[in-house]
């Protein structure tokens, strides 16, 4: 394997790896592609992820690997090799069910020893794992069991009942299948070729009728390293926090596998948030590397709880959104470090970043970052032309021989820093959940007392953005009509997908094409706001 024969060329001259370097000069002088590869054991023709997520840090049968802050009070750890071991057997299990390779796997469970094994050995057996959201209603999850068509849906008792019909066989995670799952070997030698598939990962929203997988290969892991290296600034010995779910890009890519990869303590969150309960964990588990999403440090702020824990925080980071500066100062007075950024997208992954690791790069305040190693970036008008410093365009980055856009605005500073400047498209992004505007109004439009409806953000203290609904209807107005267009929505597709201010109008403004006009919506916002 690569780690043995780096080990063996270390005998006759010391062998760098990228892990070795921290600062912003060495990353733009050491960094080639190439170099990532030397992290891992496998090569450009065999990959497998959960190999080298978990099977080859195993050997210490007492190293742990994930440590889970449950909201109910109790900590939980997880070796590597408990790992290595249950998702052997998981993948054992799937293979006796006909599951095989390019199969999906959806997986609807909290943070827990049944969903890394249920995740890991996914992927062992060579089928593609489909990790959903814990909080989805019937549609959320049915619109993406029709869109990934998985063999099987793995789930707790509890979620199982609140989903309803849905086209695929639901197999719960309870104390009987752990019984039964117990039996299977506890190896199983993966076959997997990097360039298989291995993930499908929903966005948490798009602009399109129903959201879109992106699809993930194994090779993946490798290209993550990148974020990892400069976004979170993971290097070995950390001791590494991210409270977002896996359900999503940042929860499972960057705060999951990344550092698992480089075998990483790794601490998740499972349950509902209680920010003081992320303050406690990060105290417990002696946390030196944090990764949230921009709302969480702002609950951490207002909960006030902060000064009664203590910390040994070197290393933070936030994605999802742009930090308001109140909760940026109470981060960095609180944890004694700075705050960095990191930003990209779903689709091509982390593209601008702050470098938490590097002591020679001096931030500057609401900046993204800038370009991580190996990524060519721009700002650019809509003739495609470059933005002169300080001119607002959009934000693209150079991929498969084109421009591709992030559907963020933004502009460069003289000194090459990224700043953010809103969306260019519809999206809503609340609490570092982006929700589709359409998705939303879909659901909307089936309520019963709904005639036309139309769904945009808006500025919220807490959030970032909360979505605001308008809603025509012929029923009178009032407080019950709006909880129930509430709940009505919460139910179908999230815990957090739903209209927390709803607004009663006569009619909607519409386009020439007879569109519902947001963006008509949003500039009437900003003026009465104004």
């Amino acid at each position: 394997m690569r780690l043995a024969r780096l080990a063996a060329e270390a005998d006759v001259v010391s062998v760098a790896l990228l892990t070795d370097f921290t600062s912003y000069a060495d990353a733009q002088r050491e960094f080639a592609s190439a170099r990532l590869w030397d992290l891992f054991d496998g090569d450009r023709e065999q990959l497998n992820i959960a190999h080298e997520c978990i099977d080859r840090h195993a050997t210490d049968p007492h190293r742990i690997a994930i440590r889970i802050a449950h909201a109910d009070g109790r900590d939980e750890a997880i070796s590597f090799r408990t790992i290595a071991e249950h998702s052997a057997r998981y993948a054992h299990w799937f293979a006796e069910q006909g599951i095989a390779c390019g199969d999906r796997v959806a997986i609807m469970l909290e943070p827990s020893p049944a969903f890394y094994a249920a995740l890991f050995g996914t992927m062992k057996l060579g089928a593609i794992a489909v990790p959903l959201f814990t909080l989805f209603g019937p549609d959320g999850v049915r619109s993406r069991v029709e869109d990934c068509t998985p063999r099987l849906l793995l789930t707790n008792p509890d979620r199982a009942q609140s989903l309803g019909e849905v086209a695929v066989p639901i197999v719960l995670q309870d104390d009987a299948f752990a019984a039964r799952i117990a039996h299977y070997p506890a190896r199983f030698m993966p076959e997997t070729r990097a360039d298989d598939l291995a993930i499908f990962q929903y966005t948490s929203g798009t602009t399109r009728e129903l959201p879109e997988a992106v699809r993930h290969t194994h090779r993946a892991i490798v290209v993550v390293m990148i974020a990892a290296l400069y976004g979170t600034g993971i290097r070995p010995g950390d001791r590494f926090f991210c409270p977002s779910s896996p359900a999503w890009g940042h929860g499972l890519w960057h705060g999951t596998l990344a550092p698992l990869a480089l075998g990483v303590e790794t601490g998740v969150y499972a349950g509902r948030f209680d920010p003081e309960r992320l303050l406690r964990a990060l105290q417990d588990f002696g946390t030196t590397s944090l990764s949230a999403a921009a709302t969480h440090y702002r609950m951490m702020r207002q909960c006030g709880a902060a000064p009664k824990y203590r910390y040994t925080l070197r290393k933070l980071s936030f994605t999802g959104e742009p930090i308001d500066n109140d909760s940026q100062i109470f981060a960095e007075q609180t944890f004694g470090t700075r705050l960095c950024s990191m930003y990209g997208t779903t689709e091509v992954g982390v593209i601008l970043a702050n470098y938490p690791a590097a002591g020679d790069l001096v931030g500057k305040p609401g900046a993204l970052g800038r370009p991580v190693p190996g990524v060519k970036a721009a700002v650019q008008r809509p003739d495609g032309t470059a933005c002169e410093p300080g001119e607002i365009g959009e934000i693209k980055v150079w991929r498969h021989d084109t421009w591709f856009p992030t559907k963020d605005r933004g502009w460069i500073d003289a000194d090459g820093f990224y700043f953010h400047a809103g969306r260019t498209d519809d999206a809503i992004i609340s609490a570092g959940w982006t929700m589709s505007a359409t998705e939303i109004e879909d659901v909307l439009l089936r309520h019963h007392a709904v005639r036309e409806a139309a769904a945009i953000g808006v500025p919220d203290a807490q959030r970032g953005q909360v979505v605001k609904a308008f809603i025509v209807t012929d029923l009178p107005h009032s407080d019950t009509l709006v909880a129930d267009i509430q709940d009505f929505v919460r139910a179908r597709l999230s815990q957090h997908e739903y209209p927390r201010i709803v607004a009663f109008v006569a009619e909607l403004p519409k386009t020439p094409a007879g569109k519902v006009n947001r963006k008509a919506l949003r500039e009437r916002e900003l003026q009465e706001q104004a």
